[in-house]
């Protein structure tokens, strides 16, 4: 087989690499932190007041710069613990069970790049027998809620939030890096052949 033939072969392998260092943003895009996982999760409506509020990111968390909150549907913070963080997991115990009514989770966090990323989501809580608490609830209304661990039954279980996006991104890649090697590898089986 000839250089000439050679070079025509990998004409389109290398256009193919031009494109994908175009369309490919640069790894310090991918550096930056994303909600992966929430719970109670964006939009649940709840049966139930949640005990916490669990947040799984794409990157391991650091303890002194995540911060996470929850307010009523006013604005009001709702009482909660400090954020306890466990590698990609940080969470919050809530106070006192919440009464009906739209509740707003906002998080800070720092990517490993040192930028920090913030989001919010909502989520409802219905209770058919809510609690006898007025509708802004007060730090000393009520005895606080044991530190459980899990949500109620009704709440679904860590599901995956809007601002996971690099997922698609990541497919993307990785489907065009296989479509690379396919071609690769039957230019290579066809040399041999010739």
């Amino acid at each position: 087989m000839s250089t000439v033939t050679i070079r025509a072969r990998l004409g389109p392998l290398l256009a193919l690499a031009a494109l994908l260092l175009v369309l490919v943003p640069g790894t310090p895009a991918w550096a930056h932190n994303a909600l992966a996982e929430a719970s109670p999760a964006k939009g649940a409506t709840l049966k139930e007041s949640p005990a916490e509020v669990r947040l799984r990111f794409l990157q391991k968390l650091d303890p002194d710069h995540t911060t996470i909150t929850v307010s009523d549907a006013g604005g009001a913070k709702v009482t909660t613990s400090a954020p306890t963080v466990k590698g990609a997991i940080g969470s919050v115990t809530i106070g006192q069970p919440l009464a009906n009514g739209v509740y707003t989770v906002a998080y800070q966090v720092v990517s490993t790049d040192g930028h920090p990323v913030k989001g919010s989501y909502e989520f409802t809580v219905d209770d058919p027998a809510p609690p006898a608490e007025s509708p802004s609830p007060s730090p000393s209304a009520a005895a606080p809620a044991p530190a459980a661990t899990t949500t109620s039954a009704t709440s679904p279980p860590l599901l995956a939030a809007e601002e996971s996006s690099n997922t698609t991104v990541y497919g993307l890649v990785a489907g065009i890096a296989v479509a690379v090697a396919a071609v690769a590898a039957f230019l290579f089986i066809r040399r041999r052949k010739a």
